[in-house]
């Protein structure tokens, strides 16, 4: 038996033997789930890509081959359909309403919101990094990072970070407090030069014996969605998928979204067009992933490492007469990919359990051997990688989002017709969907008969459903730590 199967076996009887007593644990932090010996810890990827939906998964074969070998999670879904709110729920392993980041920026959002609050005091990396990892992040860390301005945050050993690289090509990179500007030459591409940047930092990491984390945060696919050059021919005539919920409005549409007309055909043109170069850009994600996994096949590190793939959030293409954009609480915006694949994951496994991007820290740190803080609001899933079924999981995940976006400095400023949903709060479980908007509005979805989100039945709820489902949302948004998260 490997010693990184007797790592996971042993996590699993810790989790087990913690489980009775975790409710007496609120408000102190959590023990350590396993030893963290020398020589015990596995490496972790982490690939976050932006903007990354479902519909993408059939053009990246890398990520399939990850399927294959590892675990997918069919039901994870993401505390907001929008870049930091989500990206600061993985970093920290909290709730938007305990990060206190639920938009891109201004007083309630973006890095700003992130660092005065001093949520990148504790995140996944700083523990890490205290268990004796070399931390790298690498590509988009959060909207209104300036990295000629900004500092380099607690927990990173390398940090090559851009601030407006949507483009992928003239931009800025803060590489370790140096600031070096790409151009505009096919080397320059961002992804690539990530990928690169990824090869060497495995290679000096395996070569000091240290474990190592990586995070590999891609502007891609987000718009202009520009695709390396190699790739700007890739799927000639590929046109958006015309599922049931394509250019079709639900019926009982919340008011934001019940006098959106038809779709024009320059609207569906356009969305063609968005589509295939979206297609084109997720080629450069995928290569990278190719890069790194070889160099840790040349490194010797590859049985000791974990790869995590995923998105920070969806995004809808003419789904419910929507032009392209996100912010929404249906599917298409708030679920997304999340496959895992390394020793001791379980191969070709499905998990229906509903899971989130705050229960990425807890996990990165299971896997390290270190302490998990009270103020978490995710969990382990290490439990569910190795094919156990844990005694207690939560039901549903939380979704928290404030609207409508008018700030135009934000990237993600809803467009014409893309959908500038109100403030709402929702809860996903694997089979339904259901939202509290705050001019009294709900939705709800019976995902399992109606798996487009084409019929909201909230009005037809029997009261004491209703009421079920009204409490469950209430105490999800003013939870706080792992257990009163449980729901």
């Amino acid at each position: 038996m490997s010693s990184r199967v007797r790592l996971l076996l042993t996590s699993l009887l810790v989790v087990a033997l913690a489980s009775t007593a975790a409710a007496c644990t609120t408000g102190s932090a959590r023990p350590a789930a396993v030893s963290g010996a020398a020589g015990s810890k596995p490496n972790v990827v982490l690939v976050l890509t932006d903007d990354l939906s479902m519909n993408l998964l059939p053009y990246l074969p890398h990520v399939q081959e990850m399927a294959r070998n590892g675990t997918s999670f069919a039901n994870y879904t993401v505390t907001d359909s929008l870049c930091c709110p989500s990206r600061s729920s993985l970093f920290t392993g909290m709730l938007p309403h305990d990060t206190g980041v639920f938009t891109n920026g201004g007083k309630d959002g973006g890095y700003g919101a992130f660092h005065d609050r001093g949520d990148d005091k504790s995140t996944y990396a700083t523990s890490l990094q205290q268990a004796g990892y070399r931390t790298a992040m690498m590509g988009k860390y959060l909207n209104g990072y300036d990295p000629k301005t900004n500092g380099i945050p607690p927990g990173w050993n390398e940090w090559d970070v851009a601030g407006n690289g949507y483009g992928e090509f003239d931009y800025d990179l803060n590489e370790n407090g140096t600031i070096k500007h790409y151009g505009k030459t096919p080397q320059d591409y961002l992804v690539d030069v990530m990928a690169g940047k990824a090869a060497r930092f495995v290679t000096d990491s395996a070569a000091a014996h240290t474990p190592f984390a990586i995070e590999l945060a891609t502007f891609a696919p987000h718009g202009p969605y520009t695709p390396a050059p190699r790739d700007a021919d890739a799927f000639p005539g590929l046109t958006a998928p015309r599922g049931p919920a394509f250019d079709t409005l639900p019926s009982s549409a919340p008011p934001w979204l019940a006098s959106r007309t038809p779709l024009t055909d320059k609207e569906k043109m356009t969305i063609d067009k968005a589509f295939r170069k979206r297609a084109q850009a997720v080629q450069s994600v995928d290569k990278m992933i190719g890069t790194v996994q070889d160099a840790l096949d040349k490194a010797g590190v590859r049985g000791d490492t974990d790869i995590v793939f995923t998105s920070d959030n969806g995004y809808h293409m003419g789904e419910y007469r929507l032009t392209p954009g996100k912010q929404t609480a249906f599917d298409t915006d708030v679920h997304v990919p999340l496959v895992v694949a390394g020793p001791g994951v379980k191969a070709g496994v499905t998990v229906n359990q509903p899971v989130e991007n705050i229960d990425l820290r807890p996990t990165f740190e299971q896997l390290a051997g270190a302490p998990t803080p009270s103020q978490v609001d995710g969990e382990s899933l290490v439990p569910l990688l190795t094919g156990a079924t844990p005694g207690t999981w939560r039901t549903v995940g939380l979704v928290e989002h404030h609207g409508p976006d008018f700030d135009k400095t934000d990237p993600d400023q809803p467009k014409k017709n893309s959908g500038n949903p109100s403030t709402y709060e929702a809860i996903r479980s694997a089979t339904y969907t259901y939202v509290e908007y705050t001019d009294g509005t709900k939705e709800y979805y019976d995902r399992g008969t109606d798996p487009q989100e084409l019929h909201n039945t909230a009005a037809q709820l029997p009261p004491g459903k209703e009421k079920q489902l009204h409490d469950t949302l209430q105490a999800m948004i003013a939870c706080h730590g792992a257990t009163a998260c449980r729901h």
